[in-house]
């Protein structure tokens, strides 16, 4: 699988819609697109509520799963099996106990990973960003990232780490952080990191995944121990890809209504 050319559309598609493989650099450009060609061939992609499934949808799709790949053991989501694709929004069942009372209702999202193989996932939130080239958000990133949360058992912030001491330097990093970021979300204070984190560590995660990538730059210049323990476990160093974007320069955001990314766990 590895030894198969590149089809001839794909830099096209990838060029258009996903803005961060625009700065990776060529040295890394080969492996990732052999990382795609067997993501693509091992998983399964659905088209839902009437999406027709094209190359255009799994090629940009895969380019994001497999930049988080790069330079480390390519297992490929072992536990994936299926990525589903909903043309916009779509909507989940939520039950909410509170007491004796559980309270049920349909929550719009633009993204899920379960840990039992899928992930779901808005194609117009995929694309979303491409045209206005505002970086920071990428709902691909962000449910892939849960994925590989989840590689040693638990979707807790905690993915699988090669060594005790890197296990527990990443604890202490990501838990003093997270304490940080979210005393700033809770106040309403500006953070470079999208506020949907202050959720749970596990979200935390899966939105410094998507600063790593997206906002390299300012990501390192104001949280450089969180930057370089990222560095560490994804293996690369998107700081290093280019000097300086528009996206980088821009100014830290305060919370704002989005649509919602999600961890869902189905029993």
């Amino acid at each position: 699988m590895r030894a198969l050319s590149l089809p001839p559309e794909w830099p096209g598609i990838l060029t258009d819609n996903v803005p961060v493989y625009r700065r990776v650099p060529d040295e890394l450009r080969a492996q990732l697109h052999a990382h795609m060609q067997v993501f693509l061939a091992e998983k399964h992609f659905e088209g839902c509520d009437g999406l027709a499934m094209t190359d255009e949808i799994r090629v940009t799709i895969a380019c994001q799963a497999c930049l988080l790949l790069l330079n480390r053991e390519a297992r490929y989501y072992p536990g994936l099996v299926t990525v589903l694709v909903y043309p916009s929004i779509f909507y989940a069942d939520v039950e909410e106990p509170d007491g004796a009372i559980v309270s049920e209702y349909k929550e719009d999202r633009s993204g899920e990973s379960w840990d039992l193989g899928v992930v779901i996932l808005s194609w117009e939130d995929v694309v979303e960003y491409a045209s206005t080239g505002r970086g920071g958000y990428n709902v691909v990133l962000h449910e892939f990232a849960h994925q590989l949360d989840g590689e040693n058992g638990a979707m807790d912030g905690v993915p699988k780490l090669d060594t005790r001491e890197a296990r527990d330097e990443w604890t202490r990093v990501f838990s003093d952080a997270y304490d940080v970021f979210e005393r700033a979300a809770s106040s309403n204070r500006p953070t470079l990191v999208d506020a949907y984190g202050a959720g749970d560590p596990a979200e935390f995660f899966a939105v410094v995944t998507e600063s790593f990538f997206e906002r390299p730059l300012a990501l390192r210049r104001e949280h450089g121990a969180l930057y370089d323990v990222l560095a560490r476990y994804y293996r690369v160093d998107p700081a290093a890809w280019e000097r300086s974007t528009s996206a980088e320069t821009a100014a830290p955001r305060r919370a704002r209504s989005r649509r919602r990314r999600s961890t869902k766990r189905p029993r």
